[in-house]
């Protein structure tokens, strides 16, 4: 059998019998390939896709689907916040990951968020399947090497180390933005985030924007 080749599914199973997914993520053609692989699924039915997190909550408060696969790392409101604000508000909705990220981490805060389950990108196609099945049927899924981040002494999260203004400033710096476009977006003066940045820089024990940039995407704020 072809490795990249997805095993054939069964006729549709309890745990996947008409099962309404949001799909979730920034980059249309990942999104496009992980909804195709979905349509091999019997009973999955991808209801609407988003490109961030903004758009994942507002299709999830409308739809209301069974099942939300999300990515993390995506601009505006990113992908864990989003998936408190969905655990909040429908916690009927299951919660699967799909990322690039393996941290420990990012893991933690994702399962801390509401995440059921959390996939890896570079995953074979038919793990997809699996983790599908499994968050819908058991309400979880997590591979070995989660299970293991699960499992790592904790180190301070992001939001353990700055408030949440100043985890939103700092991922606009990572982007590459000035201090005028984030300012703007956030409606404050370019003043406020000046001294923002230069708290963040205090706390973090970091001097320069390449070190908090290096910062922003080991904790997963931003793609590297």
């Amino acid at each position: 059998m072809n490795p990249l080749s997805t095993p054939p599914s069964s006729p549709s199973s309890p745990s996947t019998a008409g099962v309404r997914v949001v799909l979730a993520d920034d980059h249309d053609l990942v999104r496009s390939g992980i909804k195709a692989l979905l349509g091999l699924i019997a009973g999955i039915d991808v209801i609407a896709e988003a490109r961030n997190g903004q758009e994942l909550v507002a299709l999830v408060d409308a739809l209301e689907p069974d099942l939300v696969i999300t990515d993390l790392s995506m601009p505006g409101i990113d992908g864990i916040e989003a998936i408190a604000r969905i655990h909040h508000r429908h916690p009927g909705v299951r919660l699967l990951v799909l990322s690039m990220h393996d941290a420990a981490d990012m893991v933690k805060r994702a399962v801390a968020a509401g995440a059921s389950g959390y996939l890896l990108k570079d995953a074979p196609p038919f793990e997809l399947e699996q983790a599908v099945h499994d968050v819908m049927e058991t309400g979880s899924y997590f591979t070995p090497v989660i299970a293991q981040r699960l499992r790592q002494p904790s180190e301070p999260t992001v939001d353990d180390e700055l408030t949440h203004r100043q985890v939103e400033i700092l991922r606009m710096i990572a982007m590459g933005k000035a201090s005028k476009e984030i300012a703007f977006e956030l409606g404050l003066s370019p003043k406020t985030v000046d001294v923002h940045r230069a708290r963040i820089m205090d706390r973090l024990q970091v001097h320069d924007i390449a070190g908090l940039t290096r910062y922003a995407v080991r904790k997963g704020l931003v793609k590297p």
